[in-house]
């Protein structure tokens, strides 16, 4: 019976040190602003979100901690998430603050600086974010401006282009420290949008960045367009959070194109995705399109965890994404990723 109890006991010590591969990041915008649908969340779903996380043994931990433990390929202890709030909105700082302070959780707002300094009367003001700061707010880069960052201004080369990002994205940083006395080393891109001659820039300058496209952070992800999940009024029913809060990081090794940005000459695009080892029901694996529904699944050899995947027709114009999950033996735990597409206009 001793030796039962002890190998209990080392099962138990071994499954805990390995921890898990992932963070749960939440996006939101505005709180019960209801006439922005696609971007608010009504006060009621954001609260049941928060009763949701406080009831089931959920960690809340600051944005900074949830990326160190990326960049160390460190594992996590189980039930991590992450609130993050981009284009500090007013609504931020009258409906969310209060909230959040009172749980003594953490969170990150995404702030465009060029509109702050502007004095719109949409967004919070610095004094606003000073006092939000002193109990447990961060405040991170967004760009300076919010533009399209991944498009050119007429007749603009690739070089003063990639200028021009760079003055935008540091005149943030140097903004939210000269009124907030510092800033992490996070970005995050405006719309959602990036490329890879952005991400590589972001990276060059030392950025940790995010994007839009849904899923959770895992340890094998690009730090240059990590995954988080937008919570808006449509996407914020307490089943799809139950779901999302729990989600596994697909083990994602290589995709290929990593390229989001499509032309009429690769439209649809097809990807070609290489898996780790993990518990995912791979038979079970599902893609949709947005816009179009489920598509199927191509496999190579199923043991090399290789498959591909293509939208029946062209993408729209704009953002796209190829979802894929996959349920995992843990019940109820579904492995997510997201792949962003943007289909540019044409010229």
């Amino acid at each position: 019976m001793r030796g039962l109890f002890l190998l209990l006991i080392f099962v138990f010590a071994a499954a805990t040190s390995a921890g898990e591969r992932q963070a749960v990041i939440f996006m939101y915008h505005h709180f019960g602003v209801e006439k922005y649908p696609s971007t608010n969340v009504r006060l009621k779903q954001f609260e049941a979100h928060l009763d949701f996380i406080a009831a089931n043994g959920y960690q809340v931990w600051p944005l900074q901690k949830v990326v160190r433990y990326l960049r160390n390929d460190k594992p996590f202890p189980a039930r991590v998430v992450a609130i993050t709030i981009d284009d500090a909105y007013i609504s931020a700082y009258t409906e969310a603050f209060p909230r959040l302070r009172a749980r003594g959780w953490p969170f990150t707002v995404f702030v465009a600086t060029d509109g702050v300094d502007k004095h719109y009367t949409a967004l919070m003001n610095w004094a606003q974010m000073r006092e939000m700061q002193r109990h447990g707010a961060s405040f991170a880069n967004h760009s300076a401006s919010h533009g399209h960052l991944i498009q050119r201004q007429s007749g603009e080369s690739d070089k003063a282009w990639l200028a021009r990002l760079r003055e935008d994205i540091q005149r943030a940083q140097r903004r939210l420290k000269e009124e907030l006395g510092s800033a992490p080393m996070l970005l995050a891109y405006p719309y959602g949008e990036f490329n890879a001659p952005l991400a590589d820039l972001v990276a060059e300058l030392g950025y940790t960045a995010f994007g839009q496209q849904s899923g959770p952070a895992g340890l094998d992800y690009d730090l240059r367009a990590l995954p988080r999940f937008p919570m808006s009024e449509r996407f914020a029913d307490m089943d799809g959070f139950r779901t999302k809060i729990a989600s596994l990081a697909l083990p994602v090794l290589s995709v290929e194109p990593w390229e989001p940005v499509i032309d009429a000459a690769n439209n649809p695009p097809r990807l070609h995705v290489s898996l780790g080892d993990s518990d995912a029901r791979l038979g079970q694996l599902g893609c949709f399109v947005s816009g179009q529904g489920r598509v199927d699944v191509e496999w190579g050899e199923r043991a090399d965890r290789r498959f591909a995947v293509q939208a029946a027709a062209p993408l729209a114009v704009g953002r796209s994404r190829y979802n894929c999950t996959s349920p995992s033996s843990q019940k109820g735990r579904y492995y997510w990723y997201s792949h962003l597409w943007i289909h540019l206009p044409a010229n």
